[in-house]
């Protein structure tokens, strides 16, 4: 591949990326412990990641179980779920913290799925700004006299199957996440 091409290829993985990201933390009405991928809890006036200061595991399918490393921790967890937009309200024992979610009525599904698909259409846009960003800078190169008409057009051809490839990897991920929310 051409040089000149990485970086931009790079801006377009790390868009899909990120897309599949949000994807993990929008919940299909089964527990999935990425849900907390985002949370912080203050640990010793330090802003943690969850993951860091307690195990988390899934004994059912509608349930994640927090068990803080330490018990002092409970509250602040609880803290750090009741103040995020996950909509869950924790329980706990004195050691563990259960979530239990409920499950989705059709209408929260159908909203689920226009929510993907407009996570879906952002990163689309944001892979055809970076085409867009790609085809200036060799217009630049152009002018300059840096490339010849031919590369122009070459790297031009090569951007443009670059986005429809990445414009359809974020379509499929559409369509998986739509798929498994509207799963029953």
């Amino acid at each position: 591949m051409d040089a000149r091409l990485e970086q931009f290829e790079g801006k377009m993985k790390k868009t899909l990326q990120t897309l599949n990201e949000d994807y993990t933390t929008i919940r299909a009405g089964r527990a999935n412990p990425h849900i907390l991928d985002k949370l912080k809890v203050d640990y010793y006036g330090q802003p943690s990641p969850l993951q860091s200061v307690a195990n988390i595991t899934v004994p059912e399918a509608r349930v994640i179980q927090i068990q803080p490393w330490e018990s002092s921790l409970i509250k602040e967890i609880e803290k750090a779920i009741l103040t995020s937009d996950l909509g869950l309200n924790p329980s706990n024992d004195g050691k563990i913290i259960r979530l239990v979610f409920p499950e989705l009525t059709e209408e929260r599904r159908k909203d689920l799925v226009k929510d993907v698909k407009k996570k879906g259409e952002n990163a689309k846009i944001a892979v055809r700004n970076v085409r867009r960003d790609a085809n200036d800078s060799f217009k630049k190169m152009s002018k300059a006299n840096e490339i010849s008409e031919d590369e122009f057009k070459q790297l031009e051809d090569q951007v443009q199957k670059m986005t429809d490839k990445f414009v359809v990897e974020i379509d499929q991920a559409i369509e998986a996440k739509s798929k498994e929310i509207l799963t029953v």
